[in-house]
């Protein structure tokens, strides 16, 4: 099973972590602020860590680790936090909003970045699609002021893009379905090519020119 590590990379971030922490870098505050710039899709609660530059959430036109497929087919952050809380020494202070993002809206992460962590993700699914998600992947944590970042839609690659409620999470009033389909998808991580209504999606109402996301990542320095 894939996992969010790989055997063959644990000895070089053993390496790389040690090296950063060497430099004995200060923790620091920062706040991380999501905008949902969409015209009808629905974030599910945005997941985000502080981490090592060693790690990445996922790598395009590779497999997605089972947790990210997870959360990408569900909004399930469980199983990416759980896996995440196992690496004390490569993450800082993983959590999600706890709500979803509704069009137009934003919310904050607030995160202290810890010795040696110089990297921020976000992600979350998006509502409703069969696997899409929106990521900020391993950016640089800036030294000052506020870094501004914006996310194309990636598609998990674990499910088919079929636009059937039967394979779709809520909300209620759009699909109900199970959220995780056994069909299988195009086996990588990749742009996502939206909604075409193909099933029971209208493309007028939920497709989306790329972008879907801004990110502001913003240092916040104490008295």
């Amino acid at each position: 099973m894939k996992r969010f590590l790989s055997k063959n990379s644990i000895a070089s971030l053993i390496s790389i972590s040690t090296l950063i922490a060497a430099n004995n870098v200060s923790a620091h505050d920062y706040e991380v602020k999501v905008t949902n710039i969409t015209q009808g899709q629905v974030f599910t609660p945005i997941l985000g860590f502080i981490h090592s530059p060693a790690i990445k959430a996922f790598t395009l036109g590779q497999p997605a680790f089972p947790q990210v497929a997870i959360l990408a087919e569900s909004g399930n952050t469980e199983p990416a936090k759980e896996a995440l809380a196992t690496l004390p020494d490569l993450i800082s202070g993983a959590h999600d909003t706890g709500a979803p993002l509704l069009p137009g809206e934003s919310v904050i992460l607030e995160f202290e970045a810890a010795d040696g962590m110089t990297n921020v993700s976000v992600l979350a699914m998006l509502i409703p699609t069969n696997d899409a998600f929106f990521a900020l992947n391993g950016a640089t944590l800036p030294a000052k002021g506020t870094d501004t970042y914006f996310s194309v839609a990636y598609d998990a690659g674990s499910e088919l893009n079929d636009e059937s409620c039967v394979h779709i999470p809520g909300p209620a009033s759009v699909c109900t379905g199970e959220g995780v389909s056994t069909a299988g998808g195009e086996g990588f991580v990749h742009i996502h090519p939206g909604i075409h209504g193909i099933g029971d999606l209208a493309a007028a109402k939920y497709d989306w020119r790329n972008p879907v996301a801004q990110i502001e990542i913003t240092r916040i320095f104490g008295d």
